[in-house]
């Protein structure tokens, strides 16, 4: 079970980051495959190559009979699943650790930052689980096409260099199909679970990206009726307030326009004024 440490205390850190349903794989992953896996399939599957015998004493006839028997054994199979299915949640687990550190060494700038680090990482636990049901889906038909659902005790071998069809049997059949169902069937509900919690994770980012923009467009509906509100207290006559540069503009242009207006007015009025004194004096 020593070997087994390093990845039990990963995933124990892993739960901090989990859902509900990630818990429920990860107990199957802890208990029902590394657990089981570390104690009782290592007595049974220890000797399976030697206990493996054919009724000739053929020099190589054994060795290849056991490998069309067995491709690969099935302790080193599910051994590789546990290890492959582990990679992607090891990957996530050392950026949430990076993640957590940055949040602790405050090197958040502000909200808007924290909140952007936030989605990254949900965005990488679901590729994470995306990734775990693939492997999960990929080894179940493994496992299925290797082995099947029985491990007969009886095999009929004709491979070279035997030198004719032998019979080889296995050691201890009954009990090795009772751990070949048991896994299949870990296999089937690990998969189920990661499919569910996939669409769940899925449909509850969707639902929050929906409520943000519908906060969004409230707190502008918000914003407007309280513009409306105050126009309305000001009352009809009060000019609306001027905004930005466009409005300064307009007023110094309109300003400029009166004051030349006016500078014309006055110039045409003085201009009268001398002729009308001019006709005066003439008439005298």
């Amino acid at each position: 079970m020593g070997e087994w440490g390093f990845l039990s205390g990963l995933f124990d850190a892993l739960q901090a980051h989990s859902p509900l349903l990630g818990r429920f794989w990860l107990l199957l992953m802890l208990v029902f495959r590394m657990l089981i896996l570390g104690t009782v399939a290592t007595d049974l599957f220890e000797d399976e190559q030697e206990e493996f015998a054919c009724n000739t004493l053929q020099p190589g006839c054994k060795q290849v009979c056991y490998d069309q028997a067995f491709p690969i054994s099935q302790y080193r199979f599910w051994v590789f699943h546990i290890v492959l299915i582990s990679t992607p949640s090891l990957v996530f687990l050392m950026y949430a650790m990076h993640h957590n550190n940055k949040k602790a060494a405050g090197r958040c700038l502000d909200s808007a930052s924290c909140a952007r680090e936030e989605r990254r990482l949900r965005r990488l636990y679901m590729v994470n689980v995306g990734f775990r049901l693939l492997a999960e889906v990929a080894f179940v038909v493994g496992q299925w096409w290797l082995y099947g659902f029985r491990v007969e005790a009886q095999f009929p071998c004709s491979r070279f260099p035997c030198p004719y069809t032998v019979d080889c049997f296995t050691s201890r059949p009954m009990e090795k199909t009772v751990f070949l169902c048991f896994y299949f069937a870990v296999g089937v509900l690990s998969t189920l679970a990661s499919l569910a919690e996939l669409l769940h994770i899925t449909y509850k980012r969707f639902s929050s990206s929906s409520s943000s923009r519908e906060a969004r467009c409230g707190s502008q509906n918000q914003r407007n009726l309280a513009q409306e509100e105050a126009l309305a207290l000001r009352g009809p006559g009060t000019p609306p307030p001027r905004r930005g540069r466009a409005g300064s503009g307009r007023h110094k242009r309109g300003s400029l326009l009166s004051t030349g207006s006016s500078s014309k007015v006055s110039s045409i009025g003085r201009k009268s004024s001398k002729s009308k004194s001019l006709n005066t004096s003439i008439a005298v």
